[in-house]
C-alpha cells in the first residue's frame, strides 16, 4: 500500500511511522493518561484497515486524522490533545517551504498529484515542468495576497472549487470561440507580423493551427473554431487550381472540355483539402502550447451554419475528410494508429443529416462510423438548441460549446444580429452541493440557509474573477484583443467593456447533485420522488445567477462542472468532513454535475431523457454521455442514439473505449485492478502495467484524456456501468 506525502510524491505505507508518532504524543502525558502498548497496536491497526478500505493512495493528512480519531475514540483525550498540538507546530514549520518542496518534486518528476492533475499534460516535459513551477507561485500568491481568506479556506476544504488559482495572478481569462472568420478574412497579426488573408485552403488551414496555439498560450481554457470559416477557401482553391489546370493544358498542346477540366482540379481540390485537415489534426497534435500541453481545441461541424449553397457544399466536404482523418486516427510511437485526444470534434444533428434520404445522411453515418471507432464526435442538436437557446429577439440560436461544454449565453450585436464568435468565459467557482447537503445534517431548512451562504460565498469569489479582468489593457494578449481572436480594441485599451452586458459570461459551477440529494432524501435523484427536489437545487442556483446579473450587469450563467482532479480532491474532503457514509461518502469521487452517479443502472434513452431536463438549467454548460461497449459492429444503434440525441437533448457523447498495449499489440480495452491498495491499468493479453507503454483514451469530463489520472477519477472509469 502506498500514500501520497505534501509534497506530492508517493512512498510505501509504514505503520511504524504511526506507532512511533503516538508513542511520542504517549510519553508526554502523565501515566495515568496514558495508551498501552496493546491500545496503541490497536490504534494504528485500526488506521492501517481504515487506509485498505479506501481503495485508493490516501494522503498523509487523511491518516494522521485517523489517528487523531482513533485516539480520541480510545479515551485517551489528553494524548490526543498533544498529538494535534505537534502537528500543528509541524504544519507551521512546513508552511514556510511547502512551495520549495513541491516545485523540487516537480523537477524530479517524484509529484504524483501533478502527474496525475491533468491527463492530458505530461508532467515529465520541460514545458509542462515549468507551467506547473509557475502555478505553484500563481497559487502561493493567490492564497496569500490575492484572495480573501475565508474564500481561501473554503477552496482549500473541498466547500468550494476556485478553478484554475494556477492562473490567476496573471490577468487571464478561461475559454472562448474564436472569430477565425474575422481574423482569415481581414488579415491579422501573429508575433509581430503580419497575416494577410489566405489565397488557398492549405494556407487559411495553416494560419488557423497558429492561431489555435497563440490563443492557447494566451488563456487557460478550451477554445473553439468553426470548420464553416474555413469552407470559403475552398472555392478560392477551386479558382487557382482551375486556372493552374488551364495554363497545363496550354502549354502541352491540348484542348479538353470545360467539364474535363473542372473534374480534374475538383480531384486536385480534394487532395488540397485532405492536406489542409491533416495539416490542422496533426499540427494540433503536436503542438505544444506555452502551458505544457497541445493546444485544449474543440471543432465545430454545422451545415446550418452557412446559408450559401456553394459554401456548404464545400463545407460539407471538408466535414467528410476532417471524420475520414480521424477515423483513421493518428500514429503513435510504435507506428499504429491510436485515437488522439484533440482536436475534439462536433457535429451539428440537423434536418439535412438526420434521417436516411436527407441530403447529408452520409456524413450522419460517418459521423457515426468516428463515433465507434475514435470516441468522437460529439453531437448537438439543432433543434433542441434553437428549442432553447433563445436571445431577446425570441429568436433561436445554435453554436458551440467553448471547449468541452460551456455555452456562452445568447447574445444580439448593437445591430440586433446574434453574435458568438469573438465571445468567452471569464472564469469559473464550483459549489459542492455534496458538503452543503452534509452540512445541513439532513435538516431541509437548515440545508437551505447553508446553500445560500454557500452561493454568496461563490458570488464573492466570482467577482473576484471579475475584478482581477477588470482594468486588462489589450496589449496583455495582442492576439486576442487586437488582433481578432475576440476582439480589435486598440493598444493601451482596457477589455472592459467585454466583460460587461452580456458579451463574455461567468460561471457558477456545481458538483454532487446526486450526492446532494441522496443526503437530503436518501433516494437517486431519479427517483420521482427525489427528483422535484434536485429540479428545485438547480432553479434557485439559476435564481441566484440571475439575481447577481441585475446586481452587476455581468452575465453570471450556471455551469455543469467537468470535475476532472477536483473530483478525488471533494470526495477526500467530504470523508474528512464527515466520515464515510455509505452511497454518499464511499467513493474516491463524487458525481460531475447533474449526472446520473456512473454505478446506477439505466438505459441509454432513459438517461439522456432524464438529463435532458437538468442541461435546460445549465445554460452555462452541460454535457451528457451514454456509457457504451465496442459498437464498430453496431452502427446501426450508434445511430439511433444519435436520433434520440436529436430529438430530446442538447448537447450529448457516446463514451467507447480505445486502447493499445504497446507491449503485446493488444488492441482492445485495458482494464483496471487494484493492486496493493491502488489502482492499476492492466493490459489484459500479457498484464503489462507500465503506463509508458500503453496508450489508453477515456472520455473524463466531456473530452478525452490520454495520460491516466488521479485514483479518485480512475476509480470513477472503473465504476461506470454500460447504458447501452
Amino acid at each position: 500500500m502506498l500514500i501520497i506525502k505534501r509534497n506530492g510524491s508517493e512512498e510505501a505505507f509504514d505503520i511504524n511511522k504511526i506507532l512511533n508518532a503516538v508513542s511520542k504524543a504517549n510519553v508526554t502525558v502523565d501515566g495515568s493518561a496514558r495508551l498501552s502498548d496493546v491500545q496503541i497496536h490497536e490504534i494504528a491497526g485500526a488506521v492501517t484497515e481504515s487506509c485498505r478500505r479506501m481503495h485508493r493512495t490516501p494522503t498523509v493528512e487523511e491518516i494522521q486524522d485517523l489517528v487523531e480519531d482513533q485516539i480520541m475514540f480510545k479515551g485517551a483525550f489528553e494524548v490526543a490533545k498533544h498529538y494535534i498540538t505537534y502537528r500543528y507546530t509541524r504544519s507551521l514549520v512546513r508552511k514556510s517551504n511547502t512551495t520549495d518542496e513541491r516545485i523540487l518534486s516537480l523537477i524530479e518528476c517524484s509529484n504524483e498529484e501533478a502527474k496525475q492533475e491533468n491527463s492530458n499534460k505530461n508532467p515529465v516535459v520541460n514545458s509542462t515542468q515549468r507551467d506547473y513551477i509557475a502555478g505553484e507561485v500563481s497559487r502561493d500568491l493567490t492564497d496569500r495576497v490575492l484572495l480573501p481568506p475565508d474564500i481561501v479556506e473554503a477552496h482549500r476544504e473541498g466547500i468550494i472549487h476556485f478553478h484554475d488559482s494556477d492562473y490567476f495572478a496573471q490577468h487571464m481569462h478561461n475559454c472562448d470561440l474564436v472569430n477565425l472568420e474575422d481574423m482569415l478574412q481581414r488579415g491579422t497579426v501573429i508575433t509581430g507580423t503580419l497575416i494577410e488573408r489566405p489565397h488557398s485552403f492549405s494556407t487559411a488551414c495553416s494560419i488557423a493551427t497558429q492561431i489555435i496555439a497563440q490563443v492557447a498560450s494566451n488563456q487557460y481554457g478550451g477554445q473553439s473554431i468553426s470548420l464553416t470559416h474555413l469552407a470559403p477557401f475552398v472555392q478560392v482553391s477551386r479558382e487557382k487550381i482551375t486556372k493552374s489546370v488551364r495554363e497545363e493544358m496550354l502549354a502541352v498542346g491540348a484542348s479538353p472540355s470545360e467539364e474535363t477540366i473542372a473534374r480534374i482540379a475538383e480531384n486536385r481540390l480534394r487532395e488540397e483539402i485532405s492536406r489542409g485537415i491533416q495539416t490542422i489534426q496533426y499540427q494540433v497534435v503536436t503542438l505544444l502550447t506555452t502551458n505544457g500541453q497541445a493546444p485544449f481545441v474543440t471543432v465545430f461541424m454545422y451545415l446550418g451554419e452557412t446559408k450559401d449553397p456553394q459554401v456548404k457544399h464545400d463545407l460539407a466536404m471538408i466535414i467528410e475528410e476532417t471524420l475520414r482523418q480521424r477515423i483513421q486516427g493518428v500514429k503513435n510511437e510504435k507506428g499504429v494508429w491510436v485515437t488522439p485526444a484533440f482536436p475534439k470534434l462536433i457535429y451539428v444533428l440537423e434536418e439535412d443529416n438526420i434521417r436516411e434520404g436527407s441530403p447529408y445522411w452520409y456524413l450522419t453515418e460517418l459521423a457515426a462510423r468516428c463515433t465507434a471507432r475514435r470516441m468522437v464526435p460529439d453531437y448537438i442538436s439543432e433543434k433542441k438548441m434553437l428549442e432553447f437557446k433563445v436571445d431577446r429577439t425570441g429568436r433561436g440560436n445554435c453554436y458551440p460549446c467553448m471547449g468541452c461544454r460551456s455555452f456562452l449565453t445568447p447574445y444580439v450585436d448593437e445591430n440586433g444580429d446574434p453574435k458568438y464568435y469573438g465571445r468567452f468565459n471569464q472564469g469559473v467557482v464550483t459549489i459542492n452541493l455534496a458538503d452543503a447537503a452534509l452540512s445541513s445534517g439532513g435538516d431541509m431548512d437548515k440545508f437551505w440557509e447553508i446553500f445560500d451562504e454557500r452561493l454568496e460565498l461563490c458570488h464573492r469569489a466570482l467577482m473576484c474573477r471579475h475584478e482581477r479582468l477588470k482594468g486588462t489593457l489589450s496589449d496583455a494578449a495582442p492576439i486576442l484583443w487586437q488582433y481578432g481572436a475576440c476582439a480589435r480594441l486598440k493598444k493601451g485599451e482596457t477589455i472592459d467593456k467585454l466583460l460587461y452586458g452580456g458579451y463574455s459570461t461567468i460561471s457558477l459551477g456545481y458538483a454532487g447533485l446526486y450526492e446532494c440529494v441522496k443526503a437530503m432524501t436518501g433516494k437517486s435523484h431519479t427517483d420521482p420522488e427525489a427528483t422535484p427536489f434536485a429540479l428545485q437545487v438547480m432553479q434557485h442556483m439559476n435564481d441566484a445567477c440571475r439575481k447577481w446579473k441585475e446586481m452587476h450587469n455581468i452575465d453570471f450563467s450556471l455551469y455543469g462542472t467537468p470535475l476532472e482532479s477536483t473530483t478525488y480532491k471533494f470526495a477526500k474532503c467530504l470523508q474528512r468532513r464527515f466520515g464515510v457514509i455509505p452511497g454518499i461518502t464511499d467513493k474516491g469521487y463524487i458525481t460531475n454535475s447533474y449526472h446520473v452517479h456512473v454505478t446506477e443502472k439505466i438505459n441509454a434513452f432513459d438517461k439522456l431523457l432524464f438529463e435532458s431536463r437538468f442541461q435546460q438549467l445549465s445554460p452555462g454548460g452541460a454535457i451528457s454521455y451514454v456509457e457504451v461497449p465496442d459498437m464498430q459492429n453496431n452502427l446501426d444503434a450508434v445511430l439511433e442514439v444519435m436520433k434520440f440525441i436529436y430529438d430530446h437533448i442538447i448537447y450529448a457523447e457516446l463514451n467507447t473505449k480505445s486502447d493499445y498495449c504497446q507491449e503485446c499489440g493488444f488492441d482492445g480495452e485495458i482494464g483496471i485492478e487494484e493492486r496493493d491498495g491502488k489502482l492499476v491499468w492492466v493490459c489484459p493479453r500479457c498484464g503489462n502495467t507500465d503506463q509508458n507503454k500503453m496508450n489508453v483514451a477515456r472520455r473524463t469530463c466531456g473530452y478525452i484524456g490520454t495520460q491516466f489520472w488521479n485514483q479518485g477519477r480512475t476509480q470513477e472509469i472503473r465504476d461506470r456501468v454500460l447504458h447501452l
